[in-house]
């Protein structure tokens, strides 16, 4: 019953750190199921969206701090959505007013929605690193794995070799959480795979509600293709590495 307690005291936590990623799930479910009148769908997500992020703020259920770096992943987020649409690896076929080069402006959320999975979890599990590798080798790595979202349209695609190198870079590196007072830990690249296939889950769920569209999906929807989840994961690790290097540098701001 211990064990089991635990499980459901996790669960939840878990679920109160997906507060934003279910407010975005319900709203594309939303607004593709009631005719919208007024304002083209996209913009109403964006609006949507917007007083979400307003309203956690107010409410204390996010720092302004987090606030900082789920807008720092918009901003990435938006331009990779940019350059990935232009490259025509998926679409909003949709009209919108508010679209930069054919991309909404609320699709940015859906990547800011994962720093803040990755920082409500943080602090609702007390989150802490173990045996974290230097400032040196992970900002690089970070940087790489982003980079390569870009240049493998362009050259030779090395995600499977940044992935190995992710794997040795972190071979040592644990993440423990607090449940109820009691610690647990894992192995911090079983994180990184766990939290990618929860992704491709929901972007299976998201793209059936027509959030985005992918090339193989324009006659009828179908299931995104499994191969995704390394890209998953390669941006869970970017998400990550930004997440926990910026807690890392306030925490050493606070020690001093």
């Amino acid at each position: 019953m211990r064990a089991i307690n635990q499980l459901v005291r996790f669960g939840w936590e878990q679920t109160l750190s997906c507060l934003f990623p279910v407010a975005i799930f319900a709203s594309l479910a939303l607004t593709q199921i009631v005719p919208l009148p007024f304002l083209p769908r996209y913009d109403l997500l964006l609006i949507i969206f917007l007083l979400m992020q307003w309203w956690m703020v107010r409410s204390g259920l996010e720092t302004r701090d987090e606030l900082k770096v789920i807008t720092l992943f918009h901003l990435i987020g938006l331009a990779l959505e940019i350059f990935k649409v232009h490259m025509g690896s998926w679409s909003y076929p949709e009209e919108g007013y508010f679209k930069i080069f054919e991309v909404p402006l609320y699709s940015g959320f859906m990547y800011a929605s994962v720093a803040s999975y990755l920082c409500q979890a943080w602090r609702r599990l007390n989150v802490e690193l173990v045996r974290w590798p230097p400032f040196f080798v992970v900002v690089p790595l970070a940087a790489a794995i982003y980079l390569n979202f870009f240049t493998h349209h362009y050259w030779i695609d090395i995600r499977y070799w940044l992935a190995g190198l992710v794997i040795i870079v972190f071979w040592q590196s644990w993440v423990t959480y607090e449940v109820d007072g009691t610690r647990y830990r894992m192995p911090l690249a079983l994180s990184f795979v766990l939290i990618g296939l929860f992704i491709w889950i929901a972007e299976n769920i998201a793209t059936f509600f027509g959030a985005w569209e992918y090339p193989n999906q324009t006659d009828a929807w179908s299931i995104v293709h499994l191969g995704k989840v390394s890209s998953w994961v390669l941006l869970v690790i970017v998400s990550f590495l930004i997440v926990a290097t910026l807690k890392l540098v306030k925490g050493k701001i606070h020690q001093d």
